[in-house]
Parts: C-alpha cells; structure tokens; sequence
C-alpha cells in the first residue's frame, strides 16, 4: 500500500468538513434562556416526563421545571420503575405535577415512547415540552424555548442538552458523541427549510400540540429506536420548520463516568442510525478508518505521508476546537480525537452484531430486536 493512503483520504475529509458552506463544526447554533423577569404565565405549556428507574435525578428535574413560570402543568408517567421514582417525585410537593403509573409496554413500542403515548392522552395544552428525567432546565428555558417556536413560526424546537462532563471517559467521549452528531445532521441545514436534513435531541423538545396529534402522536414512531430525529423528520414532512441548538441551560445529570456506559449508549442506536444496513456500516467504516486512525498511522512514515498526516490531525484539531470551547474544555482534548472516533467505530460494530445475533438495543433493562421489546 503506498504510504500516501495513509494520509490522502483522511486530509480530504476534513478539508471538506471545514470548507463546508454549511459549517458543521460551527457551535453558533446556540440557546440562551432569556431572562423572564417576572414569573410569566406558562398555561399553554405541558411538560410530559417519561422516568424509568430515575430517583436519583427526578426531585431536581421537577422542582427546576416548576421553578420555570406559573400555571405551568406537569405530567409524569413512572415507566415501571422498581427504584421508587414515584415515591421520589410525590414528595416533591407540586400542586401542577401529575404522576401517572405506566402500564406494561406493549410489543412493538420502545419503553420512552409508550411512556410518552400514555401521556399524551391526558394533554391539553397548545404546547407540549417532552423532557427527559435527568435533566435540569435552569430559569428562563421553557419561556424562551416557546418564545423562539411562536417567532420564528416553527413547528419543533429541540435542545441538544449540556452532558455531564466530569470524568475523563466523558470528557473524551462526550463531547465527541455532540461533535458527531453535528456532523451527521449539520444543524444549519436542520434548521433551514430544506427537508433533506432534519433533526432534534430528545431529552428536550417544544412541539405544537396538534402538529403532534396531526401526524399521529408518538403511535407514529412507536418502534423508533431514533424517536428523536424520527419526530423531526415527520414534523419537517408535515411541512413545518424544526429547529435545534446548542445550550447551557439544559443540563444532563446523568452520569457516564466508564467506558461501558458510554459504549451501551451509543450501541443502542448506532446500527439503527445506519438503517440497518451493511452497506452503509462498511461506508461508514471506511470513512471513519481514513479519518481517525490511518492520519496517526501516516505519522510512522517518512517524508509526504508523515507532513500530510501532521497537516490532517491539525486540521481535525482545528474542526473540534469550538465544540471544546464551547463546554469549557481544554483543547488538548483535540489530540484524543483519534481514539474517541476509533472506539465509537467499535461501538457501531458492537451495534451491529447485536442486531445480527438476535439481543438488539439493550436500555434500561429492556432489549429491543426487531422493534420487539423484551
């Protein structure tokens, strides 16, 4: 093999990334909650919660969501937990806040989105703001969020959450896991009126009630593994504009403090996001070999393969910079950029055999083989 291989197609990739008119490492999609003064009236706002065995964090993401303005309805739906969730919220003491006691998932549905289904029938609100269970919204976010939907006549609008990034696992990982996905759905591209693009995070999403109801509630991506990027596509097919940023003020508190956790959060999805197909794993192999590891290898050599490889990891390190400087890290993270792309390959892999052997998606003590839940 000509040592300029080594080199050659992983310069190219990045070349592209940052020549890109669409600019996906670019951090200017971006939320900040506005300050609301007063307590503003939030009547027409419902906050649907799906927990699963989140005692641990539902207390803080409650009194932060009740913290956000008045009039503002909460509903709970305890997805079976075995930890005393339930427990855990009713002693929060909000007079808004609804729990609702989940019923066995039903086959064909992801455990989020039965959750999320159950919930939907008790909604009357104008707007529903689905919101994981470990996450805190700090003041301001729910007014702003409606703010940024009803003036920019929008139909979704979707916060990619702050993780928590605390350990060295999650400073290698996380951080690169955002980075990833912005360069798999570029947020400008999501945002504009182009529908080849569309995108949304999950663990935080403003949508009008009755475009939801329209394309047929969370029944509509009932098996989803993806729900998240699935609602924005369908919103986005509806003919409705869909936005998603970047934030401080809606912050994950759950922890990926090893490997493993990281690894069983990106296996979940990861083969399922190449629509399950060989073709698209040995692409994105491809890809992914060229644009992590082979750059390193380049280093070994002598000559044009060794400048070319120096020339590509910097400018891998220059396209990662903002992601890091936007969560306050430092940028010496760049130069591990290698080895997180490298083992998020291996993730996609683990990903795929799951899928091929039968076990699935594994998440919180459910797998999911076929969009069968077991």
């Amino acid at each position: 093999m000509d040592p300029l291989w080594f080199a050659l197609p992983g310069l190219a990739i990045w070349s592209a990334i940052l020549l890109a008119p669409w600019r996906p490492w670019s951090t200017r999609e971006s939320f900040s909650a506005r300050d609301p003064g007063a307590a503003p009236d939030l009547s027409d706002v419902t906050v649907l919660i799906p927990a699963r065995n989140e005692r641990a964090n539902i207390a803080r993401t409650l009194r932060a969501v009740a913290a956000q303005g008045n009039h503002l309805r909460i509903i709970l739906v305890d997805d079976q937990s075995t930890d005393g969730t339930a427990d855990a919220a009713s002693t929060c003491g909000i007079p808004e806040l609804t729990i609702l006691s989940g019923k066995p998932l039903q086959p064909g549905w992801t455990g989020k989105l039965w959750a999320l289904e159950q919930g939907l029938q008790h909604v009357e609100s104008k707007l529903l703001l689905q919101l994981d269970a470990d996450i805190e919204l700090l003041p301001g976010t729910i007014a702003g969020l409606r703010a940024q939907l009803v003036e920019q006549n929008l139909g979704l609008v979707s916060l990619m959450a702050r993780l928590r990034m605390d350990s060295g696992w999650e400073r290698l990982l996380l951080p690169a896991f955002i980075f990833f996905f912005r360069l798999l759905y570029p947020f400008s591209l999501s945002n504009s009126g182009w529908r080849g693009i569309a995108a949304a995070a999950g663990g935080c999403i403003l949508i009008r009630t009755d475009i939801l109801l329209r394309i047929g509630g969370f029944a509509a991506l009932r098996s989803a593994l993806i729900d998240d990027c699935t609602l924005a596509r369908k919103v986005k097919d509806a003919g409705h504009r869909t936005w998603i940023g970047l934030t401080h003020t809606a912050i994950s508190h759950r922890a990926c403090e090893n490997l493993g956790s990281v690894w069983e959060m990106v296996a979940r999805t990861a083969f399922a996001q190449l629509r399950h197909s060989i073709k698209f794993l040995l692409l994105c192999t491809a890809l992914m070999l060229a644009a992590f590891p082979l750059p390193v290898a380049a280093l070994s050599q002598s000559g044009t393969p060794r400048v070319l490889g120096a020339v590509t990891l910097v400018l891998m390190a220059l396209s990662y910079a903002p992601t890091l400087r936007y969560y306050g890290l430092s940028l010496i993270w760049g130069a591990a950029l290698p080895l997180a792309g490298t083992l998020y390959l291996l993730m996609t892999w683990t990903s795929a055999w799951r899928h091929w052997f039968g076990s699935g998606a594994r998440w919180k003590g459910r797998s999911y083989a076929n969009g069968t839940a077991a």
